[in-house]
């Protein structure tokens, strides 16, 4: 009796430690219609050997909340690794020469080469913590040189799963509504090839990293039904990664597409398309 009480205060305390989230919202068990709260989620996700984290990019609450996960399942047990899609190979060596500094270079984006198509005060945050855990933090991506050449000629991928009719044709869509049917039908064979590459690509280095691991990515690779996990089957794995997947008040989000869904408030609407459709004219 008094092992039990013991055990039980110790999970007590442990829930305990676990920081409020910095953002308001509210997490759906996909596959029970259950909601659940931050510390439930993080007691679940800490028993997972391979979690992918679905994002909007340029949703700075989303950004707020992995790191608030990697800190938060740090408590739980000892994180493997992270991986990013934002992160290509040749920027490795760079993550490994920050990594012997004694402290972080003021210009960390200089140092690693961070690609300026990603707002590095989104990601800033999160890469600053991770260098100075112990845990590898891993490139997810491809180079542009493989996609230039996936671009002009893509082998085939292997794997009855992403081959699947509906799985490139949801990919085709999602392409043209990403592009707002600005894009020739010619270049959509070339477009979905290189989409397909680059989950296979995270697909592998995911399941190739050390355990417990982390991909954060864009929502289309997260997803459950033609993303990363997809292709960790097709590779495979016994079993596909965990999804959650982080999302704005108002998106539909299935339990074919994820395990977990963690709503944020929703932000004002941007009009790409419009911003798209005056850089053509120009």
């Amino acid at each position: 009796m008094r092992l039990i009480l013991i055990l039980t205060l110790s999970v007590l305390t442990a829930c305990q430690s676990i920081a409020p989230p910095p953002v308001s919202g509210r997490i759906r068990d996909l596959h029970t219609g259950q909601v659940v709260t931050p510390q439930a989620l993080v007691e679940r996700l800490a028993t997972a050997s391979r979690v992918v984290v679905g994002e909007k990019h340029d949703n700075r609450d989303h950004h707020a909340l992995q790191l608030w996960l990697l800190q938060a399942l740090a408590e739980r047990r000892a994180q493997g690794s992270l991986l990013l899609e934002m992160l290509t190979p040749q920027q490795q060596p760079r993550i490994a020469a920050v990594r012997q500094l004694s402290t972080l270079p003021k210009d960390l984006p200089g140092a690693l080469d961070w690609s300026p198509g990603w707002d590095w005060s989104l990601y800033g945050p999160v890469i600053e913590f991770v260098l100075t855990q112990p845990y590898p933090l891993l490139a997810a991506n491809l180079d542009a040189a493989e996609i230039q050449r996936f671009y002009r000629q893509a082998p085939g991928l292997s794997g009855v799963r992403t081959n699947a009719t509906v799985v490139k044709g949801e990919l085709l869509g999602q392409i043209r509504e990403s592009h707002c049917g600005l894009l020739p039908e010619s270049q959509m064979p070339a477009m979905l090839a290189v989409q397909q590459q680059r989950d296979r690509r995270m697909a592998e280095r995911l399941l190739d990293a050390p355990t417990p691991a982390l991909l954060f990515a864009g929502a289309w690779h997260g997803r459950k039904d033609v993303g990363v996990p997809l292709h960790a089957l097709d590779l495979g794995a016994s079993e596909a990664p965990i999804v959650l997947m982080l999302a704005e008040e108002g998106s539909d989000v299935t339990s074919t597409m994820a395990d977990y869904v963690w709503y944020t408030p929703a932000t004002p609407p941007q009009d790409y398309c419009a911003q798209m459709r005056e850089h053509t004219k120009g």
